[in-house]
């Protein structure tokens, strides 16, 4: 067993162990295989591989998080090995890359993400369990019907829309999620590469909502052949308790299934208790939880 840095042709085999490992997430080959080429701005992103017998058998990132303005915080993302090949020291020997890139970064805190099964590997390398965060499913056959939209509202496709506006308002609407660190730094070049110019992105299903012209909520589609994810729903807080957020994510679903999406994936922190009774309102099921865990290093 080895452990090095990914290369861009490593992004068929990493999405393949990503979907036996994660089936709930979409990320298609090209979309891993252009981050892995071009990593994001400003974060000092490294991907890494645990190879077997010429083989990709385990998979994590750790760079510099760039949305926040909080000084010195990390991430090590979605750090996980094939269920053959666990219980080898091959998540350790990962994670021990990872945190070395980030200590070589100046990093002093930084989170992983674990499953429950993954709960003991972290504690026993002092990694303390935090928030949690809820992934659903849902079959867009039986999603509810689109409602008739008010008069004043308008749901438009981002492909319409001009990026600068897009990026304001998801800046503004992200400000106030809840996670560890505030997500109040989001640059636009940031933003430019991790939304709007991936290539996953489905502007045509992804939608906004104007209310009397201005942008007021958003659903973002990514997908990958007939799966989607919603990476992100928000609404600007002077237009929240409108139902806004749940009509411009099921305006999206509906959009992507006329295209061919049979099967739709979100996630939501538990404390997100809006965006959860939509979810639910919408025929989400959980599928899985993972813990955000973290440590601070010396």
């Amino acid at each position: 067993m080895r452990i090095r840095t990914a290369v861009p042709d490593d992004a068929p085999a990493v999405v393949a162990l990503r979907a036996l490992v994660h089936p709930y997430l979409v990320r298609g080959v090209e979309s891993t295989r252009q981050m892995i080429a071009e990593p994001p701005p400003g974060e000092d992103w490294v991907p890494f591989v645990a190879e077997h017998d010429g083989q990709v058998v385990g998979w994590t990132s750790a760079y510099r998080n760039a949305r926040t303005s909080t000084t010195g915080f990390g991430e090590i993302a979605l750090l996980h090995v094939h269920p053959a090949h666990r219980r080898r020291g091959i998540g350790g020997a990962l994670l021990a890359a990872a945190s070395d890139h980030l200590t070589s970064l100046g990093v002093r805190t930084f989170r992983v993400w674990a499953l429950a099964e993954s709960l003991p590997f972290a504690r026993r390398r002092g990694l303390e369990p935090g928030r949690e965060v809820r992934y659903s499913a849902l079959d867009l056959t039986a999603a509810p019907p689109l409602p008739a939209v008010p008069d004043g509202i308008r749901l438009v496709a981002l492909a319409e829309l001009d990026p600068r506006r897009v990026h304001a308002l998801y800046a503004a609407a992200s400000a106030d999620e809840p996670d560890d660190v505030p997500s109040d730094a989001f640059g636009h070049e940031h933003w430019r590469y991790e939304v709007w110019d991936n290539l996953g992105l489905d502007r045509e299903a992804s939608t906004a909502v104007e209310v009397d012209g201005s942008l007021a909520a958003f659903s973002l589609v990514k997908r990958d052949g007939d799966r989607m994810w919603s990476d992100m729903t928000a609404t600007l807080a002077e237009h929240r308790g409108r139902g806004l957020a749940r009509l411009a994510k099921l305006a999206a679903l509906h959009r992507a299934a006329a295209d061919g999406v049979t099967s739709a994936y979100t996630s939501n922190d538990e404390t997100n208790a809006p965006m959860l009774a939509v979810n639910a309102r919408l025929g989400y099921r959980p599928v899985a939880s993972q813990w955000s865990c973290r440590r601070e290093l010396a």
